[in-house]
C-alpha cells in the first residue's frame, strides 16, 4: 500500500528561511518504505511534528511504483521487507541520478546499520524511532550544505508514542502469517518483522521470543516450541491491545 499525502512529481529543496519555527523539515517530502504500521505511524508523527509531508510504501514493489513517478527529498528504507532486502533498494536509489538527497536505513536490528551504510545510505535509524531530535538531526545532517538551516538550532527533547491501532494491525498480521508458516521464507520474515515490532513497542519478552526463533531457525533446530510460544504471546498482546 502506498499512502499519497500530496507532493508533486518534481520536488525542490526548500528555502530554510521560510521554515516555520520548530519545524525544520518544512517543505520536504519523506517516503518511508516500511511494512510495520506501528513503525510507520511513528515516522508519520515525527514528520508531522517536523513540518514534512509523508508517503508510505509497505514493500519494494510499492516503493518502485512511487519512485517511478515522484522524487521525494528523503527516503527511509526498512532493511527487512516482505518481498526482499531493503539494502538492495538503498543501492538502487543511491545509484540513480539525480540522487535522492537523503537516504536512511531503518531496522529493529541495530546490527543492520552496517548493511545500510555499505549499501550507500546516508545514515541509519534503529527502532524504536521516538526522539524528535534524533529524527530531525539524521535528516538535516545528511542534506546538501545549501539546503541546511543557517545558525544554531534548539534541539527538541520530545518523544512520540504512536497509537496502539498500528500495533494491533502488526500483531494481527503476524498472527495471520503464523497460521500458514510452513516455509523458510515465512519463518525468516516472522522473526525479523516481530523483532522490530517488539522493539518499537518496548516488549522485551516478545523481542526475546523473536530472537530465539531466528537463532533456532539458523541453527536448524526444531521450531515447534518457538512458534507456539510466539503464537501465545501474540494472542496475549492482541487481547491486551483490544482492551485499550
Amino acid at each position: 500500500m502506498l499512502t499519497d499525502l500530496g507532493a508533486g512529481p518534481k520536488e525542490t529543496l526548500p528555502l530554510w528561511r521560510m521554515s516555520l519555527p520548530g519545524r525544520p523539515l518544512t517543505g520536504l517530502t519523506v517516503l518511508v518504505v516500511e511494512d510495520s504500521r506501528f513503525a510507520s505511524e511513528a515516522v508519520r508523527l515525527l514528520c508531522l511534528r517536523s513540518g514534512a509531508r509523508i508517503r508510505r510504501a509497505d514493500c519494494l514493489r510499492s516503493a518502485a511504483r512511487h519512485l517511478q513517478t515522484y522524487r521525494p527529498a528523503v527516503v527511509i528504507v526498512d532493511l527487512g521487507l516482505p518481498d526482499g532486502d531493503g539494502a538492495g533498494l538503498i543501492r538502487q536509489i543511491t545509484a540513480t541520478e539525480p540522487r535522492v538527497p537523503v537516504v536512511l536505513g531503518i531496522s529493529g536490528d541495530p546490527q543492520a546499520g552496517d548493511a545500510a551504510m555499505k549499501a550507500g545510505a546516508d545514515g541509519f535509524l534503529p527502532k524504536p524511532v521516538e526522539s524528535l531530535a534524533v529524527f530531525q538531526q539524521a535528516i538535516l545532517s545528511a542534506l546538501p550544505a545549501e539546503a541546511r538551516s543557517i545558525g544554531p538550532r534548539a534541539l527538541p527533547d520530545d518523544l512520540i508514542q504512536p497509537d496502539t491501532s498500528g500495533l494491533r494491525d502488526d500483531l494481527t498480521h503476524v498472527a495471520e502469517i503464523l497460521s500458514n508458516a510452513h516455509d523458510t521464507a515465512a519463518i525468516d520474515y516472522i522473526a525479523r518483522f516481530l523483532a522490530g515490532v517488539a522493539r518499537s513497542a518496548h516488549d522485551t519478552a516478545l523481542e526475546e521470543a523473536a530472537t530465539a526463533l531466528a537463532r533456532d531457525h539458523q541453527a536448524g533446530h526444531a521450531l515447534a516450541a518457538d512458534l507456539a510460544r510466539i503464537s501465545g504471546l501474540v494472542q496475549d498482546r492482541l487481547a491486551t491491545v483490544a482492551e485499550m
